[in-house]
């Protein structure tokens, strides 16, 4: 096996990469919707496109080209009516055909995975009508290795009876074969030298190239077609040309029937597990089967339990090499969800082994980066408190289903639980990622494993260290309303109290104000020169998140007006059925006139957001069909849910049609998560995700026990308490307060009381008629010295 010549390709390094073959006028050319759904089928959940790990993606482009030598040049994805079905119900193999309008040819091709191999495979029929057109086809590959299409090399290689396309960056390879001859071949630079470029100019190849070192590069080559139009491509990765070539000729070499039948077995046994959820779809079960399906392959071969939000990238045709991560890492929070859509459908050891990937990938604080490559390298820094509570809750649900088997994430329970005490209660970024301060659906994730926590810690023995967790979740839940419900709501007339989004506030900032009304809010993704607008006049879905774990029941009034407010400002009416945007004022998504989301735009409808939304309605005793049956028409014709539809009036230019995806990741694993479980909701007749310690705690009791009326720590100092109240003093290791409740006047001192958390507290009862102010400070036991510095908390009438 050696190379090709030394033809050197003109032109490097090529057009940028963010370009794609024939965009002339900009970035991000607009295909049909039709191929749009065949070329997200191609790249994304045919995983073996990521290599040698799940989050590095290798190919832009790989499609097919047609030319006559004459006048007619027509690329697969643009030019054709493609129609897109699925190999069988349980597999992501897909059968794709593409016509041409005028009814010259088809292309009709089989996709699937060869077995236990690093080779996607396609199996081709091209149909040439009677009409004896003389037409050539064409394969095109843009390799985009190691997740970049800067810096690629190209080549022609040559080996005995055959030559092969290859191309190679930071030591992955991709090797391209098929089961007939290459005419020719050519390896060139994007919108230089390389196929595209040449057959647009001259309606045949004309160019042969032997290498395109370092840059933007395409290769392409012309079939030898037999009379019968019937052949295998085969596209094949490895650790050096030698592995990636020693995948590819086994998967040429096997009858293409043989291999067919193999994948289709093995994604049948998959299909098999779990409870019968089939028939409680409207469409026989096709979408169910699909989601389980996907959430599976989202896996990575080489690090059990990592799974990632999605191997697309939104708008992925604005997007250059800078953008690396696209949705192709590992978010604890879209982990956790996939975790809980597999248990729900019978995968359980899958669901175990995020669990056991997560103790691994766990921070030395018990937190978790934002987003993280698969190796656990973060890649974004935000600090997320619900992306810490949702492991929790996963070992929680693992554990009461018996399924943790020799695993024990005790340790990583506690550790993530003194990391929700001593960072919260105000999260560094809510669940989209955008805001800090206090929110609704983050306090409900963060409650919830608390309450979890604290059975783990009491079927061990600790019960000072349940009551401890469960006195500081008692402490969040008895503020809720407070921070995160206005009593002056203008969004909807009639209807003042609700709760909103998010109260805004730095979680480093110890006397950060805690006063809704008065605070306002910044808001992401908006065009230049947008201010902020009140934080009590933005309303988020995220409040639901309330009842599903049990802290609030479905009928609890100011969610019932809640619901007013979000009905009446965030609900669309689709063709499928309706569809909730996050949040009003949101900026993610396209821009008005339907151009790509570019650091602003306008959020759109989330499909997981009509999941959520059933989940409350069975909740609430009524019947979840209706939105099961929206998941299932959104998800048409290939069953994929996006992050995004469209929901204004269509757009025939761009493509965008009502209730259709917008450039959006698609699929997003966390739709198809919040599908599964709330098929599985409504199998069980209540939430999946319900805590019943929770909901027997919160919810189903009108009588809750208030013992805390504060909490001081090192990130949350409050400036007063009332009199006759308590308040908690929480501190990272064993001390002594020294305090007074007359401005030292006199004073005494307190030893503190440990937990199970390495946390140490106490508890100071303020007197109904003390003098004040209450002054503090503090003798580091351990270490022998005093912290250097008083802390002063106002007495205050208690309130009437």
């Amino acid at each position: 096996m050696r190379f090709r010549g030394d033809r050197t390709a003109p032109g490097a390094p090529g057009i940028d990469p963010r370009w794609s073959h024939g965009d002339k006028v900009g970035v991000g050319t607009s295909y049909s919707a039709d191929s749009k759904v065949w070329f997200t089928l191609w790249r994304g959940i045919l995983t073996e496109c990521y290599y040698p790990t799940i989050d590095r993606p290798q190919l832009r482009d790989f499609e097919f080209l047609v030319a006559d030598g004459a006048g007619l040049f027509h690329e697969e994805r643009r030019h054709l009516e493609i129609e897109v079905r699925p190999l069988a119900s349980t597999a992501l193999g897909y059968h794709v055909v593409g016509r041409d309008p005028d009814g010259r040819y088809s292309i009709e091709k089989e996709i699937l995975t060869a077995p236990h191999l690093p080779v996607v495979l396609q199996h081709v029929q091209f149909h040439r009508s009677e009409r004896g057109d003389p037409l050539r086809l064409y394969l095109l590959a843009a390799p985009h290795l190691d997740g970049g299409g800067a810096g690629n090399n190209g080549f022609v290689v040559q080996m005995p009876g055959r030559e092969l396309l290859a191309a190679e960056h930071n030591g992955i390879w991709l090797a391209i074969g098929a089961s007939v001859p290459f005419e020719h071949l050519s390896a060139g630079y994007v919108g230089r030298s390389d196929l595209w470029t040449d057959l647009e100019a001259h309606h045949r190849m004309t160019w042969e190239y032997d290498v395109a070192p370092a840059g933007n590069v395409a290769l392409g080559a012309e079939l030898d077609l037999p009379a019968s139009g019937t052949f295998t491509v085969a596209l094949a990765f490895g650790h050096g040309l030698p592995h990636a070539v020693a995948a590819l000729l086994p998967a040429l070499a096997t009858p293409f029937d043989a291999l067919r039948q193999r994948f289709l077995e093995q994604w049948a046994r998959a299909a098999k597990k779990g409870p019968s959820l089939v028939r409680r779809g409207g469409d026989r079960g096709a979408l169910y089967r699909t989601s389980t399906s996907l959430l599976l392959a989202h896996e990575d071969k080489t690090f059990p339990g990592a799974f990632i939000a999605s191997t697309a990238i939104p708008w992925g045709n604005s997007k250059g090499d800078e953008d690396r991560g696209g949705y192709h890492l590992v978010w604890t929070r879209d982990l956790c969800e996939i975790a809980g859509g597999l248990q729900a459908s019978g995968h359980i050891e899958s669901a175990l082994r995020t669990l056991v990937y997560l103790a691994t990938t766990q921070q030395p604080d018990g937190g978790f980066a934002q987003n993280f490559w698969l190796n656990g390298d973060p890649y974004w820094s935000g600090m997320q408190l619900d992306e810490v509570a949702l492991p929790i809750l996963l070992a929680d649900r693992l554990d009461r289903a018996g399924a943790l088997e020799q695993f024990d994430p005790y340790p990583a329970v506690l550790a993530a639980a003194r990391f929700l005490i001593e960072q919260g209660p105000a999260t560094g970024q809510e669940r989209w990622e955008e805001t800090s301060g206090f929110s609704p659906s983050t306090l409900a994730a963060h409650i919830a494993a608390l309450i979890a926590a604290a059975r783990f810690t009491r079927e061990r023995g600790a019960a000072s260290t349940a009551r401890f967790l469960e006195e500081y979740a008692d402490f969040l839940e008895q503020n809720l309303e407070r921070w995160t419900v206005t009593r002056c709501g203008t969004l909807l007339p009639g209807v003042t109290t609700h709760y909103v989004r998010i109260l805004p506030a730095d979680p480093l900032d110890p006397h950060a104000p805690e006063d809704l009304d008065a605070a306002t809010l910044l808001l992401t993704n908006q065009p230049p020169g947008m201010g902020p607008v009140p934080a009590a006049s933005v309303v988020d879905c995220g409040v639901l998140e309330l009842v599903r774990y049990g802290i609030r029941r479905a009928d609890d009034p100011i969610i019932l007006s809640t619901l007013e407010v979000i009905d009446a400002t965030l609900k669309v009416e689709t063709p499928a059925g309706p569809v909730w945007r996050r949040y009003n004022g949101d900026g993610y998504g396209e821009k008005p006139d339907g151009t790509a989301y570019a650091g602003w735009g306008k959020g759109r409808g989330w499909p997981l957001l009509t999941g959520e939304r059933g989940t409350y309605e069975l909740a609430a005793g009524r019947d979840a069909t209706p939105y099961l049956r929206t998941l299932e028409r959104l998800s048409a014709p290939a069953g994929l849910l996006s992050e995004q539809v469209w929901d204004e009036p269509d757009l025939p230019r761009l493509h965008l049609v009502r209730g259709g995806p917008t450039g959006s990741a698609r699929p997003l694993l966390w739709a198809h998560a919040e599908y599964v479980k709330l098929l599985r909701s409504a199998h069980d007749h209540q939430p999946f995700d319900r805590v019943p310690e929770v909901y027997e705690r919160y919810a189903a009791t009108s009588h809750r026990v208030r013992l805390l009326d504060g909490v001081w720590k090192r990130n949350r100092q409050p400036q007063r308490i009332s009199r006759g109240g308590r308040l908690r003093i929480i501190g990272p290791e064993r001390f002594r307060l020294h305090w007074s409740m007359n401005d030292w006047a006199t004073s005494e001192d307190t030893e503190s009381n440990a937990t199970g958390l390495g946390l140490e507290f106490l508890d100071l009862d303020i007197p109904a008629k003390a003098a004040g102010p209450l002054v503090f400070t503090f003798f580091w036991s351990a270490r022998g010295t005093w912290e250097g510095q008083d802390y002063r908390v106002q007495l205050a009438e208690p309130a009437a």
